[in-house]
């Protein structure tokens, strides 16, 4: 198994993307909002490219959310305000629009030398792209890429390549989940991931604030669709009322998803007129992400994402709810 090759075609054109960034210095962005398998991601092409002699820097709009915070180590990784550019190159992981690392990373890179991604619905913005969309992560894409080049994967690496492939897949539970998957993970693991503290650092640590963010999102659920659609809301102000953050929001959506007959939940959040939406399809005959392109978004086929300016739960709901109905009805009953 150790010869097996994860990506034969794509590992090298990564290869020669990798030898012209030589010389060069590289700033990594990372989409707003970042989740595991964009911290990891980042992190990961951070060390990598500073193990073949590039001097490379992370950058990301947000903070690194606390439940992600151990896993960077001693990467170098900077919030976007407050970073210069001194002739750095832009290299983009797990971002299918450019738009997505935010306004200030993309008034400092208007182009990007290399795209990496996973996501069905990328845009290919940059120069060279490499987008497999049935990768179930961007580190699944990069874990591979290494593997099958024979580069440095260090332990802080493993461990933030295994984090970004364990968070995409649910735990290994979703349909993107394949035997490669559990291959390149073991492979990880003997460079030095660790699923047990992975697991810990991100699933049993919660804040007494998330709870309670959790169960105002349970009390809001509602069906639509003959209790095929699973609707949660998280009203504007409810993050001064619990005290929780931003981050607790991540996973919420899930609880929708997993109710029983449940084909697709969805998150509809309100932060001061700004409308979030997650959805999730515990299957990907359902293309959610197409109903998120309805409105400016997109995603995968199981987990997409739209948001909307200047607007409400009130207005907005309605419309997303038509978007659905219309969606499934042209779906049909039968996968």
């Amino acid at each position: 198994m150790t010869d097996q090759k994860f990506y034969p075609e794509e590992s090298p054109r990564f290869a020669q993307a990798v030898e012209q960034l030589k010389g060069k210095k590289v700033a990594v962005l990372g989409h707003q909002r970042p989740d595991g398998d964009c911290i990891g991601s980042i992190v990961a092409v951070v060390r990598v490219l500073k193990s073949l002699g590039i001097e490379a820097v992370g950058l990301n709009r947000d903070s690194v959310p606390a439940s992600l915070e151990n896993f960077v180590g001693d990467t170098p990784l900077m919030l976007a305000d407050d970073f210069q550019p001194d002739g750095h190159v832009a290299v983009t992981v797990d971002s299918a629009d450019f738009k997505r690392v935010g306004d200030r990373l993309n008034e400092l890179f208007p182009e990007v030398a290399l795209n990496i991604d996973h996501h069905i619905s990328n845009k290919e913005y940059g120069a060279e792209n490499i987008v497999i969309a049935d990768a179930c992560a961007t580190a699944e894409i990069l874990a591979g890429f290494f593997l099958d080049l024979g580069y440095e994967i260090d332990a802080v690496t493993a461990q933030g390549l295994y984090v970004g492939i364990a968070t995409d897949t649910g735990q290994f539970r979703f349909p993107s989940t394949t035997p490669e998957t559990f291959e390149i993970a073991r492979r990880l693991c003997e460079q030095g991931a660790n699923p047990s503290e992975a697991a810990y650092q991100l699933y049993e640590r919660e804040s007494f604030a998330k709870i309670q963010l959790l169960q105002h999102f349970l009390d809001s659920l509602h069906m639509e669709f003959d209790n095929r659609v699973c609707i949660g809301l998280l009203e504007n102000g409810i993050y001064d009322q619990t005290g929780a953050t931003i981050d607790d929001a991540e996973g919420l959506v899930d609880y929708a998803r997993a109710i029983d007959g449940v084909d697709v939940g969805v998150l509809i959040e309100d932060r001061d007129g700004a409308i979030k939406v997650s959805l999730r399809a515990k299957d990907p005959f359902y293309r959610v992400d197409q109903v998120a392109k309805q409105f400016s978004g997109g995603g995968h086929a199981c987990a997409a994402g739209l948001n909307v300016e200047n607007s409400s739960i009130a207005e907005f709901q309605p419309k997303l709810i038509e978007a659905l109905g219309e969606h499934l009805k042209t779906l049909g009953t039968e996968k």
